[in-house]
């Protein structure tokens, strides 16, 4: 390490190689030595990227034949599970003398600092002191070892002791004592020695799980017509719209040109729906009586599970369904069976499958299937990653006077969503937890998020800046899978990076092992020239401004979905995962974005420098030499694109000297977080709409950042397309840069021996070709060039 007199500022904020004991065996003998409760040569085969954490379990299944008070004549028991300061205990039973709790507890290897295990078996007492109705003991030395694929332990019957464990009691308990690892399948449901300050409610909000993202649907409703449309006023022809509602999103049609008792719309309205489906599909016609008056005409609810579910392209059938009259009371609800006309909707509404629902940006995408499940393909790899553990951390909220720190990790690929358990009041915590995920396209993002859990039942107050009742952010890392070689081991530690109104600051370190793994080499390849989304994304897209209300509507769906799990991923967490606020306005993102552009452009702009230097004759033997080069290239014109395609292939065989070792990160410098001025983190930090005081001043300053939040996207893909064409011969993506030497080299051969004007005919050809010939699905060079990666990966 390096000593303080020697510290770049600058490294704070790089990524670091580290070296942890992956897959440690377990060790031989133990503190008490020889051949003891941790004595074996084994090693666990399904956790090989984690450093293996020892725990010392007991499960305490039931109870039977238990005493009863001599002076209530019932038994309230509950066990107490002792281990060196150490104190457990399950819920207590009314009246019970055979319970049955099947809990489990792990204390921590690292702090057991006791030679006996204690079982107490207690009756609880309102009023006076718990009454002891005895106690199983055990000796650390003689508990077994137990490491999966091993089946579970098989609990026993114990004994009830005395105080003194010198004679035996009436009554019996059944446990199951083991040394296990984090491997254990009872590793997620057990009450941690680490958490023991934890009590109600909190102590579910501890456990690591799993969590499956709901199975979004585009729902597509066609309005094409209305029939037999009546207003109140008869003597007035009424002009109308429809208006479509589904829980919290609702949209509306144009309004009918005309004034017409059969208007014809024929627009598409698009929701985002997720199974299972809840809410109601609501559609009112309403006459525009006035600019600030509208009257309802008439009103249809239609469940979800009634509409068509469409795979592709191929039209679906339309229907026409009665609208239900306004106007009627209780007491006039039988008039409506009287109606022998009633208005009528014509509507041609599907469930699309073969979209893929939008619920992140594009730049962070983590998953590109469609939402059918008969449309996925077989996956191409296995992404294992092994969350190893935090340094450094901030506190985050006060307890007590204290500064503290209670942080889990989350992680988001796919629709999968992983949670590890909190460590308690530990600014270094140790989570080692490995988890899976199936991979279907490379060109893809993990997101890992570090978060203090604010929800423990504890006193705790927020530090400045941080909002009661949320859990707070602590940092973010990306990993982009195509920048990974396949079957390595990548160790590193990650900076967490935050962006504060007072600058950029780090507040700790993420350390992560993971592992991208290939099934099928040839099929990652084909995948390259495959479009990025699914085909119906081209066949029939969507407007961006259609996508971004999508993506926001999907956003808000799966947040609510989550946070009705228990324990909930809350709000906050999701919107963080997802980057819910990623296109609001920045003048710290438009300046990092007009950089990159710049940088992109300054390759273009050496050459016409160095042009303009040979046209000058500013080093004679180089002009006299592109001159001979150039001679040489009007005689024989052939030489051009093969020697430029060569050029090209052993440019990036030079490269691959200097190919990048480590993953892209946050990158402070790229994303303008070091020396950006505190008035613009104070308008980036600033709420939409505006909290300025004056109204005139709110007015230009929101109208400002809309239209500057545009061009800020607009600037950031001209820069990201200017990047990918920069990683086809950096190897940031190593297969991608292999796949494009090779054509390179072969595109050279093929142009060494085909004559120069064949190609150039066909090329024309091929340019002009007529629109029967030409797909609405991108060419395979462009679905190549959009999988490239890009530097958006290591922006803030």
């Amino acid at each position: 390490m390096n000593s303080r007199a020697t510290f770049n500022p600058q490294d704070e904020f790089k990524i670091k190689d580290t070296k942890p004991q992956l897959g440690e065996l377990w060790p031989h003998g133990g503190v008490r030595g020889g051949g003891g409760w941790i004595g074996s040569d084994r090693v666990t085969s399904t956790y090989d990227l984690v450093e293996q954490m020892y725990f010392l379990y007991v499960r305490v299944v039931k109870a039977r034949d238990l005493p009863t008070n001599p002076v209530t004549g019932s038994c309230d028991p509950y066990v107490e599970v002792k281990l060196g300061n150490y104190k457990g205990r399950t819920q207590h039973f009314a009246k019970k003398t055979n319970p049955e709790w099947n809990h489990v507890f792990a204390f921590s290897k690292e702090k057991i600092q006791s030679s006996v295990l204690e079982v107490f078996v207690r009756d609880r007492e309102i009023i006076a002191k718990d009454d002891y109705l005895g106690k199983v003991v055990f000796d650390m030395d003689e508990v077994p070892i137990r490491v999966p694929p091993d089946s579970p332990l098989a609990p026993q019957w114990y004994r009830l002791e005395d105080r003194r464990g010198e004679r035996k009691v009436k009554g019996e308990v059944m446990l199951a004592v083991w040394m296990g690892t984090q491997a254990d399948e009872a590793f997620p449901e057990a009450w941690h020695s680490d958490a023991a300050s934890v009590h109600g409610e909190g102590v579910f909000s501890v456990r690591s799980k799993v969590y499956v993202s709901p199975k979004l649907w585009y729902l597509r409703v066609n309005v094409i017509e209305a029939q037999d449309v009546e207003c109140q006023d008869k003597s007035q022809l009424p002009q109308v719209f429809v208006k479509a509602q589904l829980g919290n999103q609702m949209l509306k049609t144009k309004l009918c040109p005309t004034l017409t008792t059969n208007p014809f719309w024929n627009e598409d309205l698009i929701f985002v729906v997720a199974e299972p489906f809840e809410e109601q599909l609501v559609l009112t016609v309403e006459n525009k009586v006035s600019p600030l008056k509208d009257e309802l005409v008439g009103r249809l609810s239609l469940p979800l599970h009634i509409f068509e579910r469409r795979l592709d392209h191929r039209p679906v059938h339309s229907r026409w369904f009665d609208l239900e009259k306004f106007g009627f009371g209780v007491l006039e609800g039988d008039r409506r069976k009287e109606l022998k006309f009633s208005t009528k909707i014509h509507l041609r509404a599907c469930l699309e499958g073969g979209y893929h629902v939008l619920d992140e940006s594009t730049m962070y995408i983590s998953d590109q299937r469609p939402t059918a499940r008969q449309l996925w393909k077989q996956p191409i790899g296995i992404l294992e990653v092994g969350i190893l553990s935090a340094q450094g951390l901030l506190p985050m909220k006060t307890k007590d006077g204290q500064g503290r720190t209670d942080a889990y990790c989350v992680a988001r690929y796919g629709q999968k969503w992983v949670r590890t358990r909190t460590v308690v009041e530990n600014f270094s915590p140790k989570w080692n937890e490995q988890y899976t995920w199936e991979v279907y396209d490379p060109s893809t993002v993990i997101t890992l998020g570090v978060f203090d859990n604010c929800h423990l039942g504890g006193n705790e107050k927020p530090q400045a800046g941080n909002g009661p009742g949320r859990d707070f952010r602590i940092g973010k890392v990306r990993i982009r899978l195509s920048t990974l070689e396949t079957d390595r081991i990548y160790t590193h530690s990650y900076p967490l990076i935050v962006l504060q109104p007072t600058g950029v600051k780090k507040v700790g370190e993420l350390q992560l092992a993971f592992r991208f793994t290939c099934l099928s080499l040839t099929h990652m390849i084909y995948l390259y020239s495959r479009p990025l989304l699914p085909k119906m994304h081209y066949l029939h897209p969507f407007t961006v401004r259609q996508l971004d209300s999508l993506r926001y509507q999907a956003m808000n769906i799966v947040g609510s979905r989550l946070g009705r799990a228990e324990p909930p991923l809350r709000k906050e967490v999701v919107e963080y995962m997802l980057d819910v606020d990623s296109h609001m306005w920045s003048m710290r993102r438009s300046k990092a974005n007009f950089f990159r552009m710049i940088s992109v452009l300054s390759g273009m702009i050496s050459i016409s420098k160095w042009l303009g230097d040979v046209c000058q004759w500013k080093n004679p033997i180089t002009t006299i030499l592109v001159h001979v080069l150039f001679c040489i290239l009007i005689c024989y014109p052939e030489l051009i694109l093969p020697t430029v395609f060569l050029y090209m292939f052993l440019i990036g065989i030079w490269n691959y000297r200097f190919r990048p070792r480590h993953p892209p990160h946050m990158d402070t410098k790229l994303s303008w977080a070091e020396a950006v001025h505190l008035d613009e983190l104070d308008e980036e930090f600033d709420t939409f709409p505006t909290s300025r005081p004056q109204d005139v001043i709110r007015m230009r300053y929101d109208r400002l950042r809309s239209m500057a939040g545009r061009i800020q996207t607009v600037v950031g893909d001209m820069a990201t397309q200017g990047e990918r064409f920069h990683a086809l011969l950096s190897w940031r993506d190593p297969r991608a840069t292999s796949i494009f030497i090779v054509f390179c080299l072969c595109v050279a051969v093929i142009l060494y021996v085909t004559p120069f004007k064949i190609i150039i005919f066909l090329t024309g050809l091929y340019l002009l070709r007529h629109p029967r010939f030409r797909s609405k699905l991108p060419s395979a060079p462009i679905n190549f060039f959009r999988r490239l990666p890009a530097r958006v990966d290591s922006m803030l």
